[in-house]
């Protein structure tokens, strides 16, 4: 049939429009603040941010909430509003953080600092694009102190990679005297490392010293990234050794971690230990630092090592979804299935807010082993004890069943998902699931459960335009296939 041949090549066409752009703030050398739920969370009303932090919707607004709370006669502070700001933005829910930082400037209740406008500007830049951020610097550049104002704009240009706009910005803010900080060189080393120049992020450090601008953590890690990412170990490894006899400079877990997984990436194992030893001596209780040491002893393959430092992790403070994500992922990658599902039930049972991407890894894990009966049992055992799971769950079981070619299952399980779209709007189903999917309604002339699931796939709201064409063009083909009319598969 010519629909059925045609199918997979319109979606998997669509599915290039879904490539994932790497910015400057998830590359390597960047340590990517998650959104982390606590197993066990108190949701004290009275505190203003445990009123926003559950809008997780980025299209929910929070300027509601921060009405009521001046309506409910309840004091406010700046530094609150800053700290909901910060936290806001760590969690990249930035159009919220946008909202936040204007109702705090709108209201006149506080004085504003030049930080407070060069975030607002950087915000600005995030949600609603460059030329936004432009027009609001050039509305606020008579402010004091604005160095910082310049920053951020030289922030906004780095973070879309505009090579010449950040480089002329940067000269410019040389020439004004205005290049003192080591952040603007840093954001200069972000570009060329994050636009395929790594071999220029040397020459910017040295500039930076003749310039007579102390390198701080950051420059020297984002030095160090460039040479692991060109596999040069050796000047990797003289860098470091610059920085740790930098008396301003004091090392922490963050440098040993970056370290130690390019020397694993290299192949050099004992010399990875020697710096994942030195990233444990400084990690204390970091929690996030224990995760890097478990994810770095999982590539090298050293369970024992793994299943001590989860036990250290546990005897700290309270553990968050995210180090169970970590250690999870672990168990699965060290082919510990059963420890996995063991440490799923555990994390159950304490858990108060319940974040499917937990279990999900061991799903994910199941699947790719090809126990996807097993993957399924485990899922709906959850549901049976009243979770309500995201359609991602269903995603990755509909992806197992198609793997061992049970188009009829995974057809099942991408019901499954559509019925539960709401629990997660920007989810977006896999194209080649659905080619697949539809391809074999398409061969089987099962015309009516196509047309209901073509049907339920438009409701989807992150649906992209691309995708919805892409059915629009399948339905054509069809229309003109042998004995189809198109009345009888049009999608309402």
């Amino acid at each position: 049939m010519a629909a059925a041949s045609a199918m997979f090549k319109i979606l998997s066409r669509s599915s290039s429009g879904c490539t994932r752009t790497l910015r400057p703030e998830t590359d390597a050398f960047c340590f990517v603040a998650l959104r982390l739920y606590s197993t066990r969370r108190s949701c004290d009303r009275r505190n203003l941010y445990a009123r926003i932090s559950p809008l997780g919707d980025p299209e929910c607004t929070v300027v509601p909430v921060l009405n009521q709370w001046i309506e409910e006669g309840r004091n406010i502070k700046d530094f609150e509003l800053r700290r909901i700001v910060r936290d806001l933005r760590t969690c990249r829910r930035y159009r919220q953080a946008l909202e936040v930082s204007e109702w705090m400037c709108s209201k006149g209740l506080f004085s504003l600092t030049t930080r407070d406008f060069a975030i607002q500007l950087d915000l600005i830049g995030q949600v609603r694009g460059l030329d936004s951020a432009e027009k609001y610097f050039g509305s606020v550049s008579n402010q004091k102190e604005i160095g910082k104002l310049y920053g951020a704009l030289l922030n906004c240009y780095v973070r879309e990679g505009l090579i010449d706009k950040s480089l002329a910005h940067m000269q410019k803010m040389k020439e004004m005297g205005l290049a003192s900080s080591p952040l603007c060189y840093n954001d200069i080393m972000c570009l060329y490392l994050n636009t395929g120049q790594a071999d220029k992020v040397p020459n910017v450090l040295s500039e930076m010293k003749e310039n007579g601008v102390l390198p701080d953590n950051f420059s020297y890690r984002i030095c160090i990234s460039s040479y692991g990412a060109r596999s040069d170990v050796i000047s990797m490894e003289n860098v470091l050794k610059e920085m740790e006899g930098q008396t301003h400079i004091s090392m922490d877990w963050t440098t040993y971690s970056m370290v130690a997984g390019f020397f694993i990436k290299a192949g050099m194992h004992d010399k990875a230990m020697n710096y994942l030893r030195k990233c444990e001596d400084k990690v204390d209780e970091d929690a996030l630092g224990f995760n890097h040491l478990i994810s770095h002893y999982t590539n090298l393959g050293h369970k024992n090592e793994v299943m001590r430092l989860w036990a250290l992790l546990k005897k700290g403070k309270k553990q968050l979804n995210r180090d169970y994500i970590t250690m999870l992922g672990s168990l699965v990658k060290l082919e510990l299935l059963e420890e996995a599902e063991n440490l799923v039930m555990e994390w159950e049972s304490s858990c108060q807010c319940y974040d499917f991407r937990v279990p999900n890894v061991v799903l994910i894990g199941y699947s790719q082993k090809g126990l996807i009966e097993k993957a399924e049992k485990m899922l709906r055992n959850i549901i049976v004890n009243g979770m309500i799971p995201s359609p991602n769950s269903w995603g990755i079981i509909a992806s197992g069943y198609l793997e061992k070619q049970n188009l009829e299952k995974a057809f099942e399980c991408m019901k499954e998902a559509l019925a539960v779209k709401g629990q997660n709007k920007v989810w977006r189903p896999k194209p080649n699931v659905l080619s697949s999917i539809l391809r074999w309604l398409s061969e089987n002339r099962r015309y009516e459960e196509m047309k209901e699931f073509m049907s339920s796939l438009k409701t989807v709201p992150s649906m992209d335009e691309k995708l919805n064409n892409a059915l629009d063009e399948l339905l054509e083909i069809m229309a003109n296939d042998d004995g189809i009319s198109k009345d009888e598969l049009e999608v309402k």
